[in-house]
């Protein structure tokens, strides 16, 4: 049996799906930047999660 989400989660993963939707219906560049824009944050906060990892002082 699948696991539940969260109530939070789900509102979080419409918002994204909305957003997404939202780039989409102003055309291929729009949605190429938020893509782009997407992956530069994510990347940013792995870096930093990795560098608060390495001093301890993140989980």
């Amino acid at each position: 049996m699948a696991r539940r989400r969260s109530l939070r989660s789900q509102l979080y993963r419409d918002a994204r799906i909305m957003g997404n939707a939202e780039a989409l219906s102003h055309g291929p560049v729009a949605y190429g930047q938020r893509y782009a824009r997407r992956k530069a944050y994510a990347k940013s906060s792995s870096l930093t999660r990795q560098l608060l990892r390495s001093l301890s002082l993140s989980r």
